[in-house]
């Protein structure tokens, strides 16, 4: 019998495996397709070419200590800083958005004036700031007492009173920018950086949304050599090196309950895993499908999983993605001498595109003109990409998973695909022309090969009222379900979508506090409560 049995290879099931493996737990994983990672993985798409599945750029794992903790390096990882992480042209002029902030106002002085300029250095220190905080609540289980030890002093460290905090986080992004800045073009780079988990920055309550990416001015964000799913191999490698196993192209068929509590995995092969504690990293609908209605789960699961296929709120996908194999990089008139190739390529004229961009998703159509935002990590990683050629992605946001007009996916791919082509063409004129190999992955496509229902590649919304203490709903959001030994990690969970690893993590240590005798746990508290107690520690009193 195991001790654990993950289900799922995905970046977070991976970084949950590896704690629990180090801390002497049998640990096994089983997956599905045949290269680990989930959404982070890369494989060869056309001949020397190795494009990533999912995920290109790494925003937040780096900074958050589980690549020096796990020792991550010393499993084959490297990365390369993105600076500038955005750049966003419009005609003969861009703004990049360097790590360096001094560098940042200086390029949008010279492309939109002194004043935004100046607004930009308060803003960018003010939410960079705040996001500090949410940072560190992110990297552990959404508990009252973690949100408001991290998040109790916003007011202080911001100046404001309560009721104006709560109002700027509750505002849109359109009318947080509107408030700060004058020139459209800057605006228009930071909606659309913040459009990136979903909400478009007309919404309510995605303010923060767009503020959260001035962290990426302390903690640059990072293209891995390799790939993105070169994150994933050394995370597979340093489970193997503590003694857990991986299994691939063999995945869970099903989560076997009994009375309540979890026995193990069977799967699709028929080989049936017993195991104290299951620990799913697929979507929880996914997991809910995998205990299933069996009685034996007991009423609390049964009443949890109907109010989960419910509630649980996935949407009509996000967007679609087009890898590409070119003779040329994007040539844009604003250019930055190269840098701008290192950056995530903002392609968005003004915010009324967003928008119009965002209707027709709304109406259940695609984009007539999508908003892209092009990777071209090929200019310095040159073991992606064959001598003298290219390996280029292009995101789209807001293409519906579902069509309300009668056409399907399979048949209008090439044709979408092709206008995210032209997007880039458009600000880069001749890159359609440098274009040699095309692999579109259609909301329909991502469902298929990587599990991400409806082409959801957040899982579930990262909408305010899915996120914290209510992601994926408040029933689950400590990583626990009513199966006794069964346990949630993943996209799903709290922090939510992007490879951040945290959710992995947090869950990982859930499952070793759950596995201390009661009364080890309740000694573990008090300690823990006198610590909290004594003068000068941290929620303590001070004198």
């Amino acid at each position: 019998m195991r001790d654990v049995v993950i289900v799922g290879a995905g970046h977070n099931a991976l970084v949950a495996a590896c704690y629990l493996a180090r801390a002497g737990l049998d640990v096994e994983v089983v997956e599905g397709r045949d290269v680990a990672g989930g959404a982070v993985s890369t494989v060869e798409r056309f001949g020397g070419y190795r494009m990533d599945v999912g995920s290109s750029a790494h925003i937040m794992v780096r900074h958050t200590g589980i690549i020096e903790d796990l020792g991550l390096d010393r499993c084959g990882l490297t990365y390369t800083d993105l600076d500038p992480w955005g750049f966003a042209p419009f005609g003969d002029t861009a703004i990049a958005f360097h790590v360096d902030l001094d560098a940042t106002c200086q390029s949008i002085a010279a492309a939109c004036g002194e004043r935004d300029a100046h607004a930009y250095q308060r803003f960018a220190t003010d939410w960079a700031d705040r996001n500090e905080r949410i940072f560190a609540a992110f990297q552990q289980p959404p508990t009252a007492r973690h949100l408001g030890r991290n998040l109790w002093d916003l007011g202080r460290i911001t100046g404001l009173g309560g009721m104006e905090l709560s109002r700027q986080f509750l505002s849109t992004g359109d009318a947080l920018l509107d408030e700060h800045f004058t020139d459209e073009r800057l605006k228009t780079a930071l909606a659309w950086m913040g459009a990136q988990s979903g909400p478009p920055a007309h919404e309510t309550a995605t303010a923060d949304l767009v503020g959260w990416n001035m962290l990426m001015h302390r903690r640059p964000p990072g293209h891995p050599v390799g790939g993105s799913g070169m994150l994933s191999v050394a995370l597979a490698r340093r489970l193997a090196g503590y003694g857990g196993a991986l299994r691939l192209g063999d995945g869970a068929r099903r989560i076997a309950v009994r009375d309540g509590v979890v026995h193990g995995v069977e799967t699709d092969s028929g080989e049936r895993i017993a195991a104290r504690t299951v620990v799913a990293g697929c979507h929880v609908l996914t997991t809910v499908d995998l205990v299933g209605d069996d009685p034996a789960a007991g009423a609390a699961w049964a009443a949890l999983a109907d109010r989960a296929r419910r509630t649980v709120r996935v949407g009509n996908g996000i967007g679609m993605v087009v890898r590409l194999g070119t003779s040329e990089l994007p040539r844009y008139p604003g250019a930055i001498g190269g840098a701008e190739w290192r950056a995530m390529q903002l392609i968005a004229p003004d915010r009324n595109f967003l928008r119009a961009a965002h209707g027709d998703f709304s109406s259940g159509v695609p984009p007539r003109k999508p908003a892209a935002l092009a990777m071209t990590f090929s200019a310095f990683d040159d073991t992606i990409a064959p001598v003298g050629k290219h390996n280029v992605t292009v995101w789209g946001q807001w293409h519906p998973y579902e069509l309300a007009n009668g056409e399907d996916w399979d048949t209008i791919r090439e044709r979408e695909g092709d206008k995210l082509i032209d997007a880039v063409d458009a600000v880069a004129p001749g890159f359609a022309a440098s274009v040699e190999h095309v692999h579109v992955q259609t909301p329909l496509d991502l469902e298929r090969e990587l599990g991400l229902r409806r082409g959801q590649v957040m899982h579930v919304e990262m909408a305010l009222d899915q996120m914290f203490a209510w992601r994926p709903m408040p029933e689950l959001a400590g990583y626990r379900t009513p199966v006794d030994g069964l346990y949630l990690t993943g996209a799903s969970t709290h922090p939510g979508g992007g490879v951040f690893g945290a959710s992995g993590r947090s869950a990982a240590r859930v499952v070793l506090a759950d596995r201390r005798p009661r009364g080890l746990r309740r000694l573990t508290g008090r300690v823990r409560r006198a610590a909290a107690r004594r003068p000068g520690a941290p929620g303590g009193q001070r004198t």
